[in-house]
């Protein structure tokens, strides 16, 4: 039996940002539909450990079934050390025989498909006109929005803020010459989010970095950095203020520190999310109402967003011959 092993570098020439968010919003809508079987995730969090561990599984029915895993440790301080803050692999299981298909970096996959449910989110939920971005963050997950946000609207400008201005006025200077319109660094969050109509937070914050009354009307947020039930990135009355969109219902009442922060100051309630994405992918719910509303979309990644992506990477490195096969 051999098996496919994937390289960082392997995966980003297969998974290409406008190809994965088509892949995204396919498995978005078999999730809403239940064709996806996708359990909370599991945390290994030693209390005397830098870091943690999450397994992920998840199942996808149907003609192109298939059981995937991604095991991934988070380690926020590698940011420091120029390292992603996602460590790990995502495998590719066979539904028929469960034998192991493909070993795939996770760094990759997490920081291509994430962005790229964010670009589905974008499409579905912010103004058509809408291309005033505000990027907080310069990290991985910076760069990859960069990429999804550019896919999901015709941008007219950046500004990105980091806790270090020299960090935000590097990475403007790296982004300048892969994209057409101005990305201009600014000196806090603040200034990045006044008046922008498209903000993507993509940080390691514990504490809010967007307060309510620096977001314009109309306005929508993609909110990234936080995955677990004690950091947030936006405050509760921006919680509050916006109509709250998904990636999945349990998810966000089990894990989302900016909705379990802001329902515990008594903010908002499980009847202030709107939709799952998936749901407005096939048509059962309705995103946008107005063009004044603030709409927010809460990120938490899903397992099955890496099954989905490993499925896709795994037939196109087999049509492209990239990647290793090894006897296992």
């Amino acid at each position: 039996m051999q098996i496919l092993i994937l390289t960082h570098t392997e995966v980003e020439k297969l998974l290409p940002m406008d190809e994965c968010i088509p892949v995204m919003e396919k498995a978005m809508a078999a999730l809403a539909k239940g064709q996806i079987h996708n359990p909370l995730r599991m945390v290994v969090r030693p209390p005397e450990a830098a870091g943690l561990m999450g397994l992920m599984p998840s199942y996808i029915g149907g003609a192109e079934a298939a059981y995937g895993l991604k095991a991934v440790c988070v380690f926020p301080q590698n940011t420091a050390i120029g390292k992603d803050a996602h460590q790990g692999s995502v495998l590719l299981f066979s539904a028929e025989t469960g034998e192991l298909l493909a070993l795939m970096n996770a760094s990759a996959i997490t920081a291509i498909r994430t962005a790229a449910v964010s670009g589905v989110a974008t499409k579905l939920l912010a103004r058509a006109e809408a291309g005033d971005l505000a990027l907080l963050g310069t990290g991985v997950q910076a760069h990859t929005h960069l990429a999804a946000m550019a896919c999901a609207r015709a941008l007219r400008r950046c500004r990105v803020a980091s806790r270090d201005l020299t960090h935000a006025q590097k990475f403007a200077e790296a982004m300048k010459a892969r994209y057409s319109f101005p990305i201009e660094a600014v000196e806090t969050a603040e200034a990045a989010v006044r008046g922008a109509d498209l903000i993507v937070t993509a940080t390691t914050a514990r504490e809010p970095i967007v307060k309510r009354e620096w977001i314009a009307a109309g306005a929508h947020l993609n909110v990234v950095g936080s995955s677990i039930p004690t950091t947030r990135e936006v405050d509760s009355a921006t919680m509050a203020a916006a109509s709250l969109f998904v990636d999945r219902r349990e998810s966000t009442l089990n894990e989302a520190g900016d909705y379990l922060f802001a329902a515990k100051d008594g903010a908002i309630g499980p009847e202030h999310i709107q939709a799952e994405i998936g749901e407005l992918v096939i048509g059962t719910k309705k995103g946008r109402s107005s063009q004044d509303e603030i709409t927010l979309f809460k990120s938490l990644g899903l397992a099955v967003e890496d099954l989905a992506a490993a499925q896709y990477v795994y037939k196109q490195a087999q049509g492209k011959k990239i990647g290793s096969w090894v006897e296992f």
